[in-house]
């Protein structure tokens, strides 16, 4: 189906919206009145822009507080509607979106409203025009769309239809199946937005949270769904009024867009995509810096061992259990220290998952490789993450270890060579190669969760991102207090519960890079060994205040010497309803970069949520 979007979505001048909505791939633009009054170019020469373009202008909106009015009133709308449509027979578009009214002055008279729509639409088809008629979830006396549909069909009038607002129809509750009712031809418009669920004034709801289909609450796919059985067959247009959108890149705002529509179209059965790949798992982490010297140091502390050296970039191989941090000394700033700069997902089918990736407009990124090296697709997050698609040591794919050839451990504290216990035709940890040593007590074993703080407009669309292009199920957003302003956090995960991906929204755009630090989490079985193990080797635990331990103690039983060792240690610790535990520690930030520690029992699937306050506040100090 044709894609557009209203100009009241992204931010800039009219000009820049037309050319972000080209440029993303739409097929054609609602003008909202207001840009166009504040637009210094003709109708005329905006017609020619959008042409020039590639665009359709599909709708000319809105018309407000039009029908169910006294007759003086009502003149003075039909002067106005012709005005209107002198408008948009310039602009070189046919359909008006008029709203249901909102006036104190209006009359609760469906006959009334009904015979008055007729004669606008009369005037209308006059000039070449229609009437697409929607009901306000505020509206004074019509506020729902059978209610609309109702007056409509009243009216009779060929030029005049419906237009139906996902947001209008979902945020009162409106149950959008008898929609597959209404003849389609009558069905005149669709616009499209999503909202995250909250309790609040729907006015207020609709001018500032809207957001694109995918990023919030409402079940915008079964309203499309009802409106194409019923033989809809027009645009499927966003109108979307966003606090963030207005202030954001057009251009990158208008591809998180588009990428919304063709995910809905894919869920509504309307146009399929490549099948979705879910990854199972974070097969390694990369981080980049300058000067290698103070991450090498934590990962040593850590219990990492450099296992790989890449065969032909200054990119090393560390690993601990089924760990893996690459560190890229090849790029990154000494301005801002260590980074996380990729992800690379586990994938069943890593081609696949590329092509799914690049249908949702994910951009594909270059990678310089050398004549052997593995090739391996990756893609841009949208907050510059670069993730690439996996097969560790699957038959029948590239293998991404082939790259790193077996690398004596030095480690950066005590300068002495320690066994790797690698294969040289991977340059991987293998845990099955004879004479490996035993995990020590206290060892890291794999990865938890990865967090990443997005920038302060790319949230939602993060969200879209990871559920959309990789398959990922999102979870409830929750708020976390920072002592500056609040974070919002949503995890992100795969169907079997990995890999974990944590989305963060730091309190706006902070100068301070401790706030927009990312961090990766790493799993032990015993977190109290872990952390004296990584203390003793010289590496800084966050410090916790004696004050939240005084508040575990009064809420929580421990065994004997529990609560002491975590307070030593600066353990953190959460209990779900269902008994699950949650232990926990952080190290100190290097750069951008922070490591924390995980230890779940009793089937604990949460974050520590409860902790977060604490442990920013410590960051902060």
């Amino acid at each position: 189906m044709r894609k557009s979007i209203a100009t009241v979505s992204l931010s800039g001048s009219l000009t820049e919206k037309l050319t972000a909505a080209a440029r993303a791939g739409f097929d054609g633009v609602e003008i909202f009145e207001n840009d166009l009054l504040a637009c210094p170019l003709s109708p005329e020469e905006i017609r020619a822009r959008t042409a020039d373009l590639g665009l359709s202008i599909d709708l000319y909106q809105p018309m407000r507080d039009v029908e169910a009015v006294p007759e003086e009133e009502f003149v003075r709308v039909l002067r106005r509607a012709e005005r209107k449509f002198d408008v948009m027979r310039r602009l070189g578009t046919d359909t008006l979106l008029v709203c249901s009214n909102v006036s104190p002055h209006a009359v609760d008279d469906d006959a009334l409203a009904a015979g008055q729509l007729s004669r606008l639409a009369g005037l209308a088809r006059e000039s070449g025009m229609r009437i697409a008629y929607e009901a306000l979830a505020w509206g004074r006396h019509v506020s729902t769309w059978d209610h609309a549909w109702r007056i409509v069909e009243r009216a009779g009038h060929p030029a005049l239809g419906v237009c139906l607002d996902s947001f209008h129809i979902l945020s009162r509750g409106s149950d959008p199946q008898g929609i597959a009712d209404i003849p389609g031809e009558k069905i005149f418009f669709l616009q499209l937005a999503d909202a995250p669920l909250m309790a609040m004034d729907v006015l207020q709801w609709s001018r500032h949270y809207r957001c694109f289909p995918g990023q919030g609450g409402l079940d915008v796919t079964s309203l499309v769904r009802h409106a194409v059985d019923a033989g809809y067959r027009g645009p499927l247009s966003l109108e979307v009024f966003n606090d963030v959108f207005r202030q954001a890149d057009a251009g990158s705002t208008a591809v998180d867009a588009l990428r919304s529509l063709i995910a809905l179209e894919e869920s509504a059965g309307i146009s399929p995509l490549p099948a979705p790949v879910a990854p199972t798992g974070v097969a390694f982490t990369e981080i980049a810096t300058a000067d290698p010297l103070p991450v090498t140091t934590l990962l040593s502390a850590l219990g990492f061992r450099r296992t790989g050296r890449h065969s032909g970039k200054p990119v090393d191989l560390w690993a601990q259990g089924d760990a893996r941090i690459l560190v890229n000394h090849g790029t990154g700033t000494r301005d801002d220290g260590p980074s996380l700069t990729a992800i690379g997902l586990e994938t069943p089918d890593p081609r696949s998952a590329a092509r799914r990736a690049e249908s949702l407009l994910a951009p594909v990124l270059p990678r310089r490789r050398g004549d052997h090296d593995v090739p391996l697709d990756a893609v841009a997050a949208p907050d510059g993450t670069e993730l690439f698609f996996c097969a560790t040591r699957r038959p029948g794919h590239p293998d991404w270890t082939a790259d790193f050839t077996a690398a004596a451990d030095v480690t950066a504290s005590t300068g002495i060579t320690a066994s790797t216990g690698i294969t040289a035709s991977t340059g991987i940890t293998a845990a099955a190669d004879e004479g490996q040593d035993p995990p020590q007590v206290g060892a890291l074993t794999g990865v938890d969760h990865v967090a990443l703080t997005q920038p302060w407009h790319h949230f939602d669309e993060a969200v879209l991102f990871h559920r959309a292009v990789l398959g990922l199920r999102p979870h409830e957003s929750v708020d976390l207090a920072d002592p500056y302003g609040l974070f919002r956090s949503r995890a992100m995960t795969g169907a079997r519960g990995t890999p974990r991906l944590v989305l963060n929204l730091a309190p706006g755009p902070d100068p301070d890079t401790r706030a927009r630090a990312q961090h990766i989490a790493f799993t032990t079985d015993d977190i109290t060994a872990a952390a004296r193990r990584v203390r003793a080797a010289g590496a800084k635990l966050l410090k916790i205040p004696a004050n939240y331990y005084e508040d575990l103690d009064a809420r929580y039983t421990f065994a004997p010497g529990t609560l002491d060792a975590y307070r030593e240690l600066g353990i953190l610790y959460d209990r779900d309803e269902h008994g699950g535990e949650f232990h926990h520690c952080y190290t100190a930030t290097v750069g951008r970069v922070f490591f924390e520690i995980v230890q779940r029992t009793g089937g604990y699937r949460g974050y520590g949520a409860a902790n977060a306050h604490v442990r920013l506040a410590a960051q902060r100090r």
